[in-house]
């Protein structure tokens, strides 16, 4: 092969992968646009229990937080809290810390009581009720507080309390 043709095959092997870099590029802009609208989107209780489902097998109290951005979407989910199988001591703060580090807009909180019963204690609502207006002051908003357990899921929120 002549020089000339090796230079000339050379320079379009070059403009096909410049090409096709280009198309990957915008097929990668697409496919995270794409992804982005179709994260959670937290609407009610139920969206936020499918979220946390896994909760109810678990053997020991743990208290997760979900982050949102400003359209309820999920930022992320956090464990803040492993306990032991019948209590969890949550200081408050530590609830808020990931939500402010992700600017997330609002939380829902949920833990999990391993007895299988997800009636609130008088402990969960005071704390509910603390998060209620730490999160006032720290203007991230506490959607709702979710008890989780095996029978199923209580919003605190949807009974009115601490809220």
């Amino acid at each position: 092969m002549k020089p000339e043709t090796v230079t000339k095959r050379a320079a379009e092997v070059e403009a096909v992968n410049a090409a096709a870099a280009k198309v990957r590029a915008a097929c990668a802009e697409l496919a995270e646009a794409y992804a982005a609208t179709k994260a959670a989107t937290v609407g009610s209780p139920a969206d936020a229990h499918a979220l946390l489902a896994d909760m109810a097998t678990f053997n020991q109290e743990t208290l997760r937080v979900v982050l949102l951005n400003a359209r309820n979407r999920v930022i992320d989910t956090r464990t803040v809290y492993v306990g032991s199988i019948d209590s969890t001591l949550v200081r408050v703060g530590e609830v808020f810390r990931e939500a402010i580090l992700q600017n997330a807009h609002a939380i829902i909180v949920a833990h999990n009581h391993p007895s299988g019963d997800p009636s609130p204690s008088p402990e969960d609502v005071a704390l509910t009720r603390a998060m209620v207006e730490a999160g006032k002051l720290l203007d991230v908003a506490v959607l709702d507080h979710l008890i989780i357990a095996g029978t199923g899921f209580v919003s605190l929120k949807a009974r009115g309390l601490g809220f």
